[in-house]
């Protein structure tokens, strides 16, 4: 087992994991957040009341209006922000601050200018004090399809290939947990369409659990095997859709039945 690995399948104490409600990798219990307007001082209530749970090697995708608490629940489960009330279990423990175990990859690729696709890769493990052999960055690279550009720097490169190299920073941490938002929203259709293809095999090669937002419905069912519709702030669970059709899936899968049922009744709610 590699010491990235060693160093992810224990808690953010370093103490060993213990397991959680049945098979749930993720437990979101109860959870509700009040935010502090900074102008006028008042509270808003931004979630209420959130029942969540993901299993290992689960793709969960939440949809629903701009402002409805979809990255709020994903910055909780980062640890980027505390619970008002209710609390946040990775294995059964509360989490209070981010971890390795949880890997996170923006909209925004958020890579450094001044490092190498390579030096950007390595850079967490770096920051934690583990070294990284340039054979794993390499591998890492390959498999987001951006290999021959790890001498590369940011700004040589399209959007798409920066948010691969992105993805890859995520990746070389072995994350257990891949927390994903909007990450292909602001790419064109077509690439937007490839990241989606890319995704959909990382995780058919390297299983983790994934929470992945979104606005795009036929991208939450291309990806999920749940797809969660929150209601308008304050954020709630309206209803959730199991996808039977198997993954990875291609376009043509949105012409299954059951897709087409759930991509008409998912857009009845939002347009509510």
């Amino acid at each position: 087992m590699s010491e990235l690995m060693m160093k992810s399948n224990a808690d953010e104490t370093g103490q060993p994991r213990s397991r959680g409600d049945g098979d749930a990798v993720v437990e979101v219990v109860g959870v509700s957040k009040e935010f502090i307007h900074r102008t006028s001082g008042d509270a808003f209530l931004a979630l209420q009341n959130i029942d969540l749970k993901l299993k290992a090697n689960e793709v969960v995708c939440l949809v629903g209006a701009s402002g409805c608490g979809k990255s709020t629940i994903l910055n909780l489960i980062a640890g980027f922000e505390e619970p008002t009330n209710g609390e946040i279990l990775i294995d059964g423990r509360k989490i209070s601050r981010p971890g390795p175990d949880r890997g996170v990859v923006f909209q925004d690729h958020g890579l450094f200018p001044w490092l190498s696709v390579a030096d950007n890769v390595r850079f967490g493990p770096r920051a934690r004090g583990i070294t990284v052999s340039v054979a794993d960055v390499q591998e890492i690279l390959d498999l987001v399809g951006v290999g021959e550009f790890a001498s590369s720097y940011p700004h040589e490169l399209s959007g798409g290939m920066r948010q691969r190299v992105a993805i890859a920073r995520t990746l070389i941490n072995e994350p257990r947990i891949l927390l994903m938002d909007e990450p292909f929203g602001a790419l064109d259709a077509l690439t937007r369409l490839k990241m989606q293809e890319l995704l959909a095999g990382i995780v058919a090669q390297r299983p983790c659990t994934v929470l992945f937002i979104t606005h795009d419905i036929e991208e939450a069912l291309l990806l999920g095997d749940r797809v969660i519709v929150m209601t308008p702030r304050p954020g709630t669970f309206q209803q959730e859709f199991r996808l039977e059709e198997p993954r990875p899936r291609t376009l043509e899968s949105l012409d299954a039945p059951e897709l087409i049922a759930h991509r008409r009744k998912i857009t009845n709610l939002l347009m509510k």
